[in-house]
């Protein structure tokens, strides 16, 4: 049995487990964990190899946890500047401030080694629950140290399967499926999916939707452009796009943000939204109803989001042994000024 395995067997290690596992005294144990004391390089690498086996953490507020009075949780997102991220970041934190906890928000950027280090500095730091959306590649470090140390979890958005807990996510393709419908009914052939990139389950999810009612209703092959999510991608994509492909008349976006910055490409062009172009975003955040014009989206409403994500965080330390649950939120439609027929 590799180490790791006979880890998530045991009960959480703490010093006692790691000065067995070592063959050293608990002073010994302690002095190293605190960098403290003469103690030979030797003995000083036996027995971090083996609170690493363990995966032990040094937990400086342990007797919180134990207690359940611990009111303080973290949330470990990527990209915070993002808005729909902010939207969100601001639901759980209005929430779970009036049931008395204080949130702190580390942005791991989608590096799994980022996320690796936040996490283990959560744990370090004893928070008391963890809102977590996992980066793309995340490390098996991560989930192993989730496991051993036990801390209440929800994941966000994606799931991870190496861990049994809860999860709040979008119907990700059901979405991108009714928008693409949508352009569709209005008389688009052209479609393309626009924004995103790599290989997240959000993304993917998101163009399963839009290639089904392609092919559905034989739209012919689908056409995937992808870039960051971001105004200034957007609007430097939706450019190259329509030098490539004039043909496209409406574009599916991967999110809000991308789909503001495709429609300022048109503007730069002297065209207009909805007219020339039909373009619809992902998330309703604050900034698409007051967009010029204001954006058609599949709304979520992010800081309803937010706190539905912290609900149940909060049901899960108040009753850590209910069965784990799962909820998908649905996006509804939102038709303003950036769609219309095509001309």
């Amino acid at each position: 049995m590799h180490p790791s395995d006979a880890a998530s067997t045991r009960k959480k290690p703490n010093l006692q487990t790691v000065a067995e596992a070592a063959g050293v005294s608990l002073a010994t144990v302690s002095q190293v964990m605190r960098n403290a004391g003469r103690i030979s390089e030797k003995t000083r690498e036996k027995v971090l190899k083996a609170a690493e086996a363990l995966n032990y953490v040094p937990d400086g507020r342990a007797a919180a946890m134990r207690s359940g009075q611990n009111h303080e949780i973290g949330l470990v997102i990527h990209q915070i500047a993002n808005p729909f991220n902010a939207e969100v970041i601001s639901g759980v934190s209005d929430l779970l401030e009036t049931e008395g906890y204080l949130v702190s928000v580390l942005d791991s950027r989608d590096d799994p080694a980022k996320e690796a280090r936040n996490l283990e500095a959560f744990i370090r730091s004893g928070r008391g629950g963890l809102l977590w959306v996992p980066a793309v590649g995340a490390r098996n470090r991560s989930f192993e140290l989730l496991k051993t140390h036990q801390m209440p979890t929800v994941t966000f958005l994606r799931r991870a399967q190496q861990i049994t807990c809860d999860h709040v996510g979008i119907e990700n393709a059901a979405a991108t499926a009714t928008a693409t419908r949508y352009l569709a009914d209005l008389g688009h052939r052209h479609i393309a999916f626009f924004g995103g990139t790599g290989a997240g389950q959000v993304h993917l999810q998101r163009i399963e939707g839009y290639e089904a009612v392609m092919a559905e209703r034989g739209l012919g092959t689908p056409l995937i452009w992808p870039c960051a999510d971001n105004k200034l991608a957007g609007l430097e994509a939706n450019l190259a796009l329509r030098k490539a492909h004039p043909e496209v008349t409406a574009l599916v976006c991967n999110g809000d943000m991308v789909a503001i910055g495709a429609c300022l490409a048109l503007h730069r062009l002297g065209l207009t939204p909805g007219r020339d172009m039909s373009i619809i975003g992902f998330d309703d955040i604050a900034d698409a109803a007051v967009a010029t014009p204001p954006l058609s989206t599949m709304a979520v409403s992010p800081h309803q989001l937010g706190r539905r994500l912290a609900q149940v965080l909060l049901d899960r330390i108040k009753t850590p042994d209910m069965p784990h649950v799962t909820v998908t939120v649905p996006a509804t439609l939102i038709t303003r000024g950036t769609t219309g027929a095509p001309i």
